[in-house]
């Protein structure tokens, strides 16, 4: 699936297309992806100008005007796809690409912006992902949204945030950091990633980096700024993609993200001087990635 990166990325690519062109038209090809379309909502957003677009978590925000946000998620395999003129581009960057096949074109925006006419298509072909519409000023209490954590990338999220809510948990630590509640928009491979970079087991209870006094210890501090540079990381990584020469073809070249732990099975730890091997366990039906040697 898609995580926060990825879909920073995806905002980052379309942003120059679709904020302040005009939503001529919204033209859906099924009534539904993962869930139905709301009722009315190729006539709701029809004919409406595009503000802006933002990310919450792993959600793409599109504010238009009159006060409606598009809420879209991209599942396991949706992804956009613009197409102006001759040109295509997919502002995307994932770990497994996405498909073109025109057969899962199932919503198709007909913009009008300073640059002309242009298409933004979202293809989907498991069809995990979904739309929906919401009122700004109430999107915090939607239901996707209500009780949803600080984000990552944000200031308000530091050590003593994360060492208020694992206080006393038993919960192992890689669990802890997928709950939503605690943190906004991180997924599993960036969380295998971090526990890495800090040195931490993913299988720790989450409440053994809080002391007695339920301050964060400095394994805790060490966690919370290498989700930072992870997260930082990648969406840089993310963003270099959408430089690249779109080819021949109309396709634009994926970055593979260099993998420190994740999807690295009984490779060697990179971890200097460890000398471990890269482990793959089960948690929650999840994949996990670490080096038992040095995550301690």
């Amino acid at each position: 699936m898609p995580e926060l990166p990825e879909v920073e990325t995806v905002k980052r690519g379309l942003s120059p297309t679709m904020e302040g062109a005009l939503l001529v038209r919204a033209e859906l090809r099924r009534p539904d992806l993962r869930f139905p379309f709301p009722i009315g909502f190729e006539s709701l957003v029809s004919g409406r100008r595009i503000l802006s677009l933002s990310r919450r978590a792993k959600y793409l925000l599109v504010d238009l005007e009159g006060g409606d946000v598009i809420i879209a998620h991209l599942g396991m395999s949706g992804s956009f796809r613009i197409e102006a003129g001759a040109a295509h581009d997919t502002p995307d960057s994932f770990h497994h690409p996405r498909g073109k096949d025109e057969k899962h074109d199932h919503v198709i925006f007909h913009l009008d912006g300073e640059a002309g006419p242009a298409r933004v298509i979202y293809n989907d072909p498991r069809r995990f992902g979904f739309m929906d519409l919401a009122r700004r000023d109430t999107i915090a209490e939607h239901a996707f949204f209500r009780g949803m954590g600080e984000e990552p990338t944000g200031n308000v999220l530091d050590a003593q945030v994360l060492a208020d809510r694992f206080a006393g948990k038993a919960q192992p630590l890689k669990a802890a950091l997928l709950d939503q509640r605690n943190i906004a928009g991180l997924g599993n491979i960036y969380v295998c990633e971090a526990l890495w970079r800090s040195g931490l087991s993913p299988l720790k209870p989450a409440g053994a980096l809080v002391d007695v006094r339920g301050r964060p210890k400095k394994a805790l501090v060490a966690l919370m700024e290498a989700i930072r540079t992870v997260i930082f990381e990648a969406i840089a990584a993310g963003g270099s993609s959408l430089r690249d020469h779109i080819q021949t073809d109309g396709s634009l070249g994926y970055f593979q993200h260099a993998f420190s732990v994740y999807d690295q099975e009984g490779e060697p730890c990179r971890t200097a001087a460890c000398n471990g091997t890269v482990t793959r366990i089960v948690q929650a039906g999840r994949s996990t990635f670490y080096c038992p040697r040095c995550q301690k």
